[in-house]
């Protein structure tokens, strides 16, 4: 079977004047569709930066990251955004909710991005968001949203357009216990039912253990699972 995320001998450097600061040395490794993997190391380990490479969010020093079998080394700003858009959903730890939209509306707007729109889509959208535990809360914007309720959307809005890999950065890093745990769960159970491929990273151990497998980072490095 192939792999739906291959790494292979990824570094990344950032260069500051003449000073050069390696983010990641040689990082392979591979992840089969449907497994929920967690990538946990400490602050600066690189995993941050992992994260932006595999969303083709910046671009890797050396090595190279297979998406479904299509590198994204070799293509264009264009259709790199294109991959990212077809087979990519993103949960940041800020949510990134835009504050003038309803909840509803800050999930529709990653189905205009996707250019999907169908009689499925709304299905879809009232599924998602009654598994979810948000269908009630969808006329209200995020500053009238609890900080759970935010990162629901987020992940609402991460999984509407039906990507084949879910990436998550901290996923839970602005919540409290109960709200981590639950949208923990249903990030589980939403990937699952939708058989999808979700990579999360965290700094958290409890959190990581969600996943069918952790991955360990420290200072660029992966170490053993």
């Amino acid at each position: 079977m192939q792999p739906i995320i291959a790494a292979r001998n990824l570094s990344k450097i950032y260069r500051a004047g003449k000073v050069e600061v390696p983010a990641l040395t040689n990082v392979s490794f591979v992840v089969p569709p449907g497994e929920f993997v967690s990538v946990v190391g400490p602050s600066g380990s690189g995993k941050s930066t992992l994260f932006y490479i595999l969303g083709g969010l910046t671009r890797a020093t050396a090595g190279s990251v297979l998406i479904d079998g299509i590198d994204f080394a070799t293509l264009s700003d264009a259709r790199r955004t294109v991959l990212r858009k077809t087979k990519i959903g993103f949960v940041f730890q800020k949510f990134n909710l835009l504050p003038t939209l309803t909840a509803r509306g800050n999930i529709e707007i990653a189905r205009e991005i996707a250019r999907s729109h169908s009689a499925q889509d709304e299905e879809l959208l009232q599924h998602l968001t009654e598994l979810l535990g948000i269908a009630g809360r969808l006329d209200h914007r995020p500053s009238e949203l609890s900080g759970g309720e935010q990162q629901r959307v987020a992940i609402a809005r991460a999984l509407i357009t039906r990507p084949a890999i879910i990436l998550a950065d901290e996923p839970t890093g602005n919540l409290d216990t109960a709200n981590s745990t639950a949208v923990l769960e249903m990030l589980r159970s939403s990937t699952k039912e939708f058989k999808q491929t979700v990579l999360m990273i965290t700094h958290n151990p409890e959190a990581a253990a969600i996943g069918d497998r952790t991955l360990h980072m420290r200072d660029g490095h992966m170490l053993d699972e």
